[in-house]
């Protein structure tokens, strides 16, 4: 499952061998048969460790015999990828198969905003696909502090993203396609969710939303008892304790405390099963 609905970026997955798709230059059918192509042919990126981006590779055997390739990748400037090298078989499938693969795509903090290459090539083909990294977004006391900020949980359901929870999305109707998180423990509680701040920020409201969707009603699957925290001069220290909550959306107010980290901590849900969340946004108040 890939999630990639991610806060102020909306990346398409596009059907490769449409609009939107890169394909590589004429592969040389003397030294190798095989055709590149990414979707989308354009990437935006930002440079916070939960607003990852990514690219579905594409890898088409052109001939009459199967075969094994290798695509090897290269990021240009402050770009990051989480995989160098793309290796399948490639069966010679009539018509013609494409066998894909997702690569991560990252940027650090301090990353300039511009337009970056990524090039990807096999020994007779070559792709280029376009990264650019976005300024930051703002982070005024206004602003949602945990958007895009690193988020680690005790577990995570192998379904879901660690990051799902911080995305920006707060629709709980793609919390099982598009964003949200589950931890991987079911009917074992305590769960957490923690979200690392960018530093010490005052933080005196917190909106938490389990799930709550037509399918997948907060009475019947969201979290039940939860308790609010945020970390000060080390210390977690418990802001809210949410007992009995049916509801999708619970906002947490207190007096503002400089904070540089925010925590979940889900005790029961409403099922006995998992903890569920489709997202956390912590303000100044």
């Amino acid at each position: 499952m890939r999630k990639r609905q991610l806060g102020v970026i909306a990346l398409a997955a596009v059907v490769l061998g449409v609009a939107g798709a890169a394909a590589s230059t004429a592969a040389r059918p003397d030294r190798d048969p095989v055709r590149l192509s990414a979707t989308p042919e354009r990437v935006e990126v930002v440079g916070l460790p939960c607003l990852p981006s990514s690219i579905q590779l594409g890898l088409t055997n052109t001939s009459t015999a199967d075969l094994y390739a290798d695509a090897e990748l290269t990021a240009a400037g402050p770009v990051m990828l989480d995989r160098a090298l793309v290796s399948s078989w490639l069966p010679a499938w009539e018509p013609d198969h494409t066998v894909t693969a997702w690569v991560g795509v990252t940027a650090p903090r301090d990353a300039a905003p511009g337009v970056y290459e990524v090039g990807v090539t096999t020994d007779g083909a070559r792709l280029t696909v376009a990264v650019e990294v976005l300024p930051l977004p703002p982070k005024g006391p206004a602003d949602n502090q945990a958007l895009g900020e690193q988020a680690t949980a005790s577990s995570t359901h192998a379904n879901f993203d660690v990051c799902g929870a911080v995305d920006g999305n707060t629709d709980s109707d793609q919390w099982d396609t598009a964003t949200g998180w589950n931890d991987g423990t079911s009917g074992t509680f305590p769960d957490t969710y923690d979200v690392a701040l960018a530093g010490p920020v005052a933080v005196g409201r917190i909106e938490t939303w389990t799930l709550d969707s037509t399918r997948y009603p907060a009475a019947r699957y969201g979290l039940r008892d939860f308790d609010v925290q945020v970390r000060v001069d080390g210390a977690w220290r418990t802001v809210d304790a949410v007992r009995g909550n049916s509801a999708g959306h619970v906002t947490s107010t207190f007096a503002p405390v400089t904070a540089d980290a925010v925590r979940i901590v889900g005790l029961a849900s409403n099922n006995g099963d998992y903890s569920r969340l489709v997202e956390i946004e912590a303000f100044a108040g």
